[in-house]
């Protein structure tokens, strides 16, 4: 089964680490990255831009584009993980050991019921 897990994070602790910090948080999560893909559980992750630059479609028939998140919460999703796990038990060890790298963040595992992957993105 697949299992996304996100990552929420108070977004204004990591635009305060500095470049060095930053790096290195970034290499340690990219050890388990390397590791999962290297097992065949890792799919898609993404580190997302900052909320200042989202925006959010909403509303009846074509919607409304309106700048900002708009989320009302402590937390902002920064990023997330596809794995494809036999159980439960090993989407949360996986979650488990992000957080042990990353230790103030949040991490929610939730089921896909629905995957279709699709063609491979570019790179810019």
């Amino acid at each position: 089964m697949f299992y996304a897990i996100l990552a929420y994070h108070m977004e204004d602790a990591i635009k305060a680490l500095t470049p060095q910090e930053d790096a290195a948080l970034m290499a340690d999560l990219l050890k388990i990255n390397t590791r999962l893909r290297e097992e065949g559980t890792l799919g898609p992750s993404a580190r997302l831009g900052a909320t200042q630059d989202a925006f959010t479609l909403r509303g009846p028939g074509d919607g409304v584009v309106i700048d900002g998140p708009f989320a009302e919460t402590k937390e902002q999703l920064l990023g997330l993980y596809v794995v494809d796990c036999a159980t439960r038990d090993k989407a949360i060890a996986i979650a488990r050991d992000l957080r042990r790298v990353n230790s103030t963040a949040v991490y929610e595992i939730r089921p896909i019921l629905l995957f279709k992957p699709g063609a491979p993105l570019a790179g810019k």
